[in-house]
């Protein structure tokens, strides 16, 4: 994200007097308002997520068994399918 990038979007949260008391606190502590506490935890933890699904890192090994995982031949797993199968697992 670029620091002089002109904010021009908003972000409405709704939240309990509790919550909002307890991130006036931490954003006091760390000697921001709660709109810079916010965003910056927020844009950290969607990083975070995000670094999971897009980047994973292995050694040499770990990228050889992956490559001999994706090279082998489709196998039929009834077990998966039934699990699969069952009402309320995707639902």
């Amino acid at each position: 994200m670029n620091a002089k990038e002109a904010k021009t979007e908003r972000i409405d949260v709704r939240t309990t007097p509790a919550a909002k008391q307890l991130l006036q606190q931490a954003a006091a502590t760390s000697h921001k308002s709660v709109s810079e506490f916010l965003l910056e935890n927020g844009l950290e933890a969607a990083q975070a997520t995000l670094a999971d699904r897009r980047l994973f890192v292995l050694d040499e090994e770990g990228w050889e068994a992956f490559q001999t995982a994706l090279d082998r031949p489709v196998q039929a797993k009834p077990q998966l399918k039934q699990l699969l199968d069952e009402r309320g697992f995707f639902d």
